[in-house]
């Protein structure tokens, strides 16, 4: 019988500290309180099962709440004040727009700043201008802040919605001549596409949906389509990749389930696999809620 060798990382939980624009406020009762920029908003959060620290009052004073209902991110928007339709909001020299979304989100992720300053870091890193493919781009903060860091990004998703918010984020930030390809179009697609080319990365972000459908009707469903994507990204690498990142949303799985997948694709490369949990701290009672779970590589260690 074959050895297996095994082994048990440890679990990094990663806040991002940097915020000016954006607290957790407090949480508890399924929801947390959040200000983004001059405005307050209060969202579900089902971990938050504990009581909230701040008084109702505070949180009656809310502009707007999001109303769940009992299907997969349904429900609305409830405005106590009236919000504009989108609001600049900045990060580390980077601006881009929050807007309150048909779903429950407001335009980006503030937990993933961790994870925009860990690319930056890769890329200034690098004594050359990187070539870094961003896979579920979305608005596009990940993509502005490694151009900002001096890549070039190729930046794709499904979504022409996200696409264009995406490219007026580029404009705020006074980023319109750097240098990156927007693309509309579904990601595995994409990538063999890419493949068939002969187009290779130093860099990867990846940050699939649980659920979500291409430009075509393209089904993806992370668990089925996850694991082949992984395996069809690793011939986009340089024969000396820089770095790689991954962060999943609402599923059910550790992050040790990504971080063995990285593992295993990254095997034939030097370098160090980390994998742990994207939480916010609330300003009230110093609690965490945990966000996301997230795995990545480097070839220059953490």
């Amino acid at each position: 019988m074959a050895n297996i060798k095994s082994s048990c990382p440890s679990i990094q939980l990663l806040s991002a500290d940097g915020w000016k624009d954006y607290d957790l406020l407090d949480s508890g009762n399924g929801l947390k309180l959040e200000r983004f920029g001059p405005y307050t908003f209060v969202r579900p959060e089902h971990q938050a099962i504990w009581k909230p620290a701040l008084d109702e009052s505070i949180w009656l004073g809310a502009n707007g709440k999001f109303v769940a209902t009992g299907e997969e991110s349904g429900g609305h928007w409830s405005f106590r004040n009236p919000v504009p339709e989108c609001w600049p909001i900045r990060y580390r020299g980077l601006s881009f727009n929050a807007r309150p979304s048909n779903s429950r989100h407001l335009g980006f992720f503030p937990e993933q700043a961790v994870q925009w300053d860990w690319v930056s870091e890769q890329i200034k890193k690098a004594a050359k201008q990187l070539n870094i493919l961003n896979l579920f781009g979305y608005t596009g903060v990940a993509t502005l802040a490694a151009v900002k860091a001096g890549a070039r990004v190729t930046h794709v998703d499904a979504s022409k919605k996200s696409i264009s918010q995406a490219r007026e984020n580029q404009k705020i930030s006074q980023l319109d001549t750097a240098p990156v390809r927007w693309i509309v179009d579904d990601v595995v697609k994409f990538v063999r596409r890419e493949m068939r080319r002969g187009t290779r990365y130093d860099g990867i972000i990846l940050d699939p949906p649980k659920f979500g459908r291409g430009p075509q009707g393209e089904v993806w469903e992370f668990f089925e389509m996850l694991p082949i994507l992984l395996r069809e990204i690793q011939p986009l690498l340089h024969d000396r990749p820089i770095f790689l990142v991954i962060t999943a949303y609402a599923i059910r799985a550790s992050a040790l389930s990504l971080y063995y997948a990285i593992e295993e694709i990254m095997s034939g490369y030097q370098g160090d696999v980390a994998g742990g949990e994207l939480v916010t701290k609330e300003k009230s009672a110093g609690r965490h809620i945990s966000l996301a779970i997230w795995a990545r590589w480097s070839a220059v260690g953490e």
